[in-house]
């Protein structure tokens, strides 16, 4: 079993950042791809980035290319999700996610709890 934990979400302003970090737990969560999901109200859950057990290859949607960055340090059990020039669109619950797959994270193994994210115009 795979725990994830994830922290970091808030309000912030239009154009603001902001960093998600998603703790992981379990003895073998280093073997798996991880990344992020999320979901607005009213709307399914969507992909947003995806890493490589490596930390070498990424995915990104569409749109948050050029914005968001996702990177892992698997010393510190520990995904992150960098999202710079923050619009009011991107405010959603934001899910960390495992996978023991690949970087498209289309069949997702374990997912965390969510942790919001309001952007204000």
């Amino acid at each position: 079993q795979v725990q994830l934990v994830e922290s970091g979400g808030g309000l912030v302003q239009a154009g603001g950042s902001l960093r998600l970090s998603c703790a992981a737990s379990g003895r073998t969560w280093s073997t798996y791809a991880m990344g992020w999901f999320r979901q607005a109200p009213g709307k399914d859950r969507e992909f947003v980035a995806g890493v490589s057990i490596d930390g070498i290859y990424t995915d990104y949607a569409a749109f948050v290319k050029g914005r968001f960055t996702v990177s892992r340090d698997n010393a510190k059990n520990t995904v992150y999700l960098h999202m710079n020039s923050l619009k009011p669109e991107d405010t959603a619950v934001y899910y960390c996610a495992l996978e023991n797959g690949n970087i498209y994270l289309t069949r997702v193994d374990y997912w965390g709890k969510g942790t919001l994210v309001t952007v204000s115009s």
